[in-house]
């Protein structure tokens, strides 16, 4: 489970943040990442978790409350900004966007993977798994999971075909079979592997 203990080892900084991304992987739609910092232990909701172990209705309800007692920011890298600049690019982008979209600017973010953000506004430190480990993390976590979810399923009343309501864009098998059948749209990642060779079958 997540605890504290890594935001309060770093003595003499009272400002830290954790980021986390969502939408890395899928085959569609925007890569998002967010930044949360706590004022004080206190603040922080019960029942914080890596948002991927958490059920539906638990990350809504943590989204709100996270929204209600930290300093959030949220940054976003758009499709055609993944395929200009490789996911991992793209990546990184949302991230510093996440941070410098915060009301208030942290001395320290605590970034999930091992992945840091060029010219951030603060001092970087990566933290591998940090999700599992930092509440700080697992809060950005949720924050970016529920955003990126409710964006795909707006994007889902857009373009219908794809069932982006049930998988968010990710390589399912129904997914492939939609993407088969109407080939891919403008929202789909046209660097990835399986974009590009569906689109081959489709001028072929």
């Amino acid at each position: 489970m997540p605890h504290y203990q890594l935001e309060q080892s770093y003595r003499g900084l009272r400002y830290i943040c954790g980021v986390d991304e969502a939408g890395r992987g899928p085959w569609a739609g925007p890569v998002v990442a967010a930044a949360v910092m706590y004022e004080n232990q206190k603040a922080i909701p019960p029942g914080i978790d890596d948002s991927k172990k958490l059920k539906h209705a638990a990350r809504d309800a943590l989204f709100t409350q996270i929204q209600a007692n930290a300093i959030v920011g949220v940054g976003i890298s758009s499709v055609e900004e993944i395929d200009a600049l490789n996911i991992w690019g793209a990546t990184a982008l949302a991230m510093k966007r996440a941070v410098m979209a915060m009301p208030a600017w942290p001395q320290l973010a605590l970034i999930d993977g091992n992945l840091t953000p060029p010219q951030l506004v603060c001092e970087a430190r990566t933290v591998v798994k940090g999700d599992s480990v930092s509440y700080s993390i697992a809060s950005a976590s949720i924050i970016a999971k529920v955003t990126r979810d409710r964006m795909m399923l707006e994007l889902a009343e857009t373009y219908p075909h794809y069932g982006f309501e049930s998988h968010a864009g990710y390589g399912t098998p129904a997914h492939q079979r939609a993407i088969a059948q109407h080939g891919p749209c403008p929202i789909h990642r046209k660097s990835f592997a399986p974009i590009q060779r569906a689109l081959a079958m489709q001028a072929a």
